[in-house]
């Protein structure tokens, strides 16, 4: 039996180098005691993408929020979804809790780790504020946004209609977001000139008599997944179906 203390001494310097292995650099590293290993987004992973907006998008008494147009976009663009806001409000509308976008945005969303998308989605109820009002808070709040997460990326949508012809301040609002966003650099939805939603609950003219509720301004649950889509089908045109946040 005089092999087994070789045998043994064998297998520690197999343990030995097998540690050894595993603490020395990457081949990445290049030997560099100084480099840094490199690390790259998968393409796999699911991207986070922050909605932040009022009932259509947040929910309220008429859908939940897990069942609005944002939810529905998530599932249907396989992303983690994370739906900021508030029935009422607006871009310079506090709404019932006195809170405007930017105060939602500020204790709902931005304390959180950087996603690689947030859609803001307004313009409805600020429908009585003047346009150049709106204009100054929206810029306000996408520069903020903007200073929190650098590489995340930002998409406007202008008002949404379910009542016939939209007031003149709503369209007024529309021009007035629209300009911001060319300002700004960053990619405008507008459901108003790409008429989403077409026609009257009340005359039952249109896709409104399918999409909207008989309040004639919120969306029924097939009226959310419709939005869906062509929410969906303007972020594939800009390229934003899979969105990565820039590092």
């Amino acid at each position: 039996m005089t092999c087994g203390v070789p045998r043994r001494a064998a297998l520690l310097a197999l343990l030995v180098m097998a540690t050894c292995a595993a603490c020395t650099p990457t081949a990445a590293s290049n030997g560099r005691s100084g480099s840094r290993p490199t690390s790259t987004p998968s393409s796999d992973r699911a991207p986070v993408v922050m909605f932040l907006g009022d009932s259509y998008t947040a929910g309220g008494r008429e859908s939940p929020p897990t069942r609005t147009y944002a939810a529905d976009t998530a599932r249907l663009l396989g992303w983690q979804v994370i739906v900021g806001g508030r029935g009422g409000t607006g871009f310079a509308t506090p709404g019932s809790a006195r809170e405007p976008f930017a105060t939602l945005f500020a204790r709902q969303l931005a304390w959180r780790p950087a996603p690689d998308m947030l859609i803001v989605s307004g313009g409805h109820n600020d429908r009585n504020r003047s346009a150049i009002q709106v204009g100054i808070a929206a810029r306000d709040l996408l520069a903020r946004a903007k200073a929190r997460w650098p590489g995340t990326h930002l998409v406007l949508i202008g008002p949404m209609w379910g009542t016939g012809t939209p007031m003149p301040s709503v369209l007024g609002i529309r021009d007035a977001l629209e300009g911001v966003a060319h300002e700004t650099g960053i990619p405008f939805i507008d459901p108003l000139r790409e008429q989403w939603v077409t026609g009257d609950r009340r005359d039952g003219t249109g896709n409104a008599a399918h999409y909207i509720l008989p309040d004639r301004v919120h969306p029924t649950p097939e009226g959310h997944r419709y939005i869906a889509t062509r929410l969906a089908g303007d972020l594939k045109r800009l390229g934003l179906t899979r969105p990565m946040r820039r590092l």
